[in-house]
């Protein structure tokens, strides 16, 4: 007798897979990039930001305040920064520079090559309600699974 793996068991372990750790960072990037702005030259910086997340080899999301967010692509690949647990940022004055200042992760030294500012509470919005809609499916698929 063969055995047989539940269908909501083998829809999970399919959806486990198709959400590599570069599909999330895209699908961010993506999202991201539709709340950025037009790039700018700089950005003030008081040596401290809120967060940060990675989002490819040369793209990273900065969150310098609550309502303050930009999306910095460096130039060339900046290798470790797909994998970074720190990252920092130098700048010149308070002030982030197009080309001047640099992320620095592990020991690589990444120019920035375009900064855009982030209407972040539309983005943290559109974030809450792509993970409602997600739960909401689920529930669905639990329900329709279930009974």
């Amino acid at each position: 007798m063969k055995a047989r793996i539940p269908l909501i068991f083998l829809t999970a372990i399919v959806a486990g897979c198709a959400s590599s750790p570069r599909e999330r960072d895209a699908q961010a990037y993506e999202l991201y990039r539709d709340f950025a702005g037009a790039p700018i030259d700089e950005f003030t910086y008081l040596g401290n930001y809120d967060g940060w997340r990675s989002l490819g080899k040369n793209v990273l999301a900065v969150q310098t305040g609550m309502r303050d967010a930009y999306l910095i692509t460096v130039q060339g690949p900046c290798s470790d920064l797909s994998f970074a647990n720190t990252i920092a940022l130098t700048s010149t004055g308070n002030t982030v520079r197009r080309g001047l200042d640099s992320v620095r992760v592990g020991g690589e030294n990444c120019t920035i090559r375009e900064i855009r500012p982030v209407d972040y509470a539309g983005l943290r919005k559109a974030q809450r309600e792509d993970a409602a809609r997600e739960q909401a499916r689920r529930e669905q698929t639990a329900q329709t699974g279930s009974g």
